[in-house]
């Protein structure tokens, strides 16, 4: 990631933009009396974060510099390691913790999320070597992050990243259930009763589907509810309506208690982009662009993932085309309703397209690069030699930012 030697501009907006937000005196401070991020004997102050938009770049921060997340003027970054990495590359070398640690020193408010893939395998029961594996890389990721993360979220998606035999039998929720105890037990043993990392469990897939909402998913609501020093739940709204992330605001929100928030790490449309893959692309754009009638969207997209269009010709194809223009407000419509709840903590939304996204691109793939707030892999760069900014999102995306939003800066002066 391109941030490492860049600072972050100190101005007098940015130490001003934290007034608006609750802040703790106490710090993070380890038990050996030394602040982890300057070696004095003080805390630094933590913002309690409410109805926060910030900007999220999943696995791959490569995919974006410092100068796209000014350009957004976000103050909140968000990305997930694949704890299998940590047995390959040191916690502090791993590329998101590296770039979540990078973003801290510069002032951002930070939330990491942790993966256990465990998709084609049986998960470990609690009390297995395999368990006591995954719990030695926990520690590492925890001696890198912990105390700088602000939050940790204690899975990325857990009802996806396993089989569907350890959610019936209860395997799932021991696992995850013995890691946040891990945790709690290692950040009190390491920083006493108060800590600037906040822990959440980790986020909760496809809600608005009544067989994702099981036994499973209750007692990780419950777990979440009845443990003091988790702070809320992670929810990922992929949906094809709106509507349908009400469905999880509704399923989440009477089983938290009065104290906590839930974070939305990740949400889209791309399951309403996905549907009209196969729609034939708007008579106008046809003519314009010198196209065939029949073209179908997917083929328009696969063109731009080849030979990035110019940014008037990306521009025309989504507006032209109903299934987006009718929608390219969705961004600001959803984190309004987030917002509206007074339980959200924090919001991330995609910076930018990924190789991944773009590869092979056809008919029966996920459209996510639809979603980016950069097209930076569609559309060509600017004369200013920038990334394109995506049509609808980056704008509504800007001006979802809030003054109390913008994090001051960690220094000396800061700390308390």
């Amino acid at each position: 990631m391109r941030m490492q030697n860049e600072r972050r501009p100190m101005s007098r907006r940015w130490f001003l933009g934290a007034s608006g937000a609750a802040l703790l005196t106490a710090g993070c401070q380890d038990t050996e009396g030394k602040s982890e991020s300057t070696g004095n004997t003080s805390g630094h102050r933590a913002v309690v974060p409410s109805g926060v938009l910030g900007a999220n770049f999943n696995e791959d921060p490569s995919t974006m510099d410092s100068s796209m997340l000014e350009g957004l003027s976000a103050g909140w970054l968000r990305g997930f390691v694949p704890m299998p990495e940590i047995d390959k590359t040191p916690a502090r070398q791993q590329a998101a913790i590296k770039a979540l640690l990078s973003a801290h020193d510069k002032g951002y408010g930070t939330v990491l999320s942790l993966k256990f893939p465990y998709n084609h395998r049986p998960m470990p029961a609690v009390d297995s070597a395999d368990m006591d594996a995954e719990l030695a890389r926990v520690d590492k990721v925890l001696d890198a992050a912990m105390g700088k993360a602000d939050i940790l979220a204690l899975a990325n998606e857990p009802f996806i990243e396993s089989l569907k035999k350890d959610h019936d039998d209860g395997t799932l929720n021991a696992f995850y259930e013995k890691v946040a105890q891990h945790v709690i037990a290692y950040r009190k043993k390491r920083f006493g009763e108060r800590c600037r990392t906040r822990l959440y469990m980790g986020s909760l897939n496809h809600l608005d589907r009544p067989d994702w909402r099981t036994p499973a998913t209750e007692r990780w609501m419950e777990f979440t509810r009845k443990t003091p020093e988790i702070e809320g739940v992670d929810i990922h709204p992929h949906v094809a309506a709106i509507e349908d992330s009400q469905k999880y605001l509704d399923y989440i929100l009477p089983k938290l208690r009065r104290d906590q928030k839930f974070l939305a790490t990740e949400f889209s449309l791309v399951l309403l982009w996905e549907q009209h893959l196969r729609d034939t692309i708007p008579a106008e754009f046809a003519r314009r662009y010198e196209l065939p009638a029949a073209t179908k969207v997917w083929q328009v997209i696969k063109q731009a993932t080849e030979h990035p269009f110019p940014q008037r010709k990306w521009h025309d194809f989504l507006s032209m085309s109903p299934w987006f223009e009718t929608h390219k407000h969705y961004l600001r419509n959803q984190v309004q309703k987030f917002r509206d709840t007074g339980k959200l903590a924090v919001a991330t939304y995609g910076v930018a397209q990924a190789p991944a996204m773009v590869k092979d691109f056809g008919p029966d793939k996920q459209p996510w690069l639809l979603n980016s707030l950069y097209s930076n892999l569609t559309v060509q760069e600017g004369e200013d030699g920038k990334p394109a900014r995506s049509y609808g999102l980056f704008d509504d995306f800007r001006a979802l930012q809030r003054a109390e939003d913008r994090r001051p800066v960690r220094t000396a002066e800061t700390t308390t």
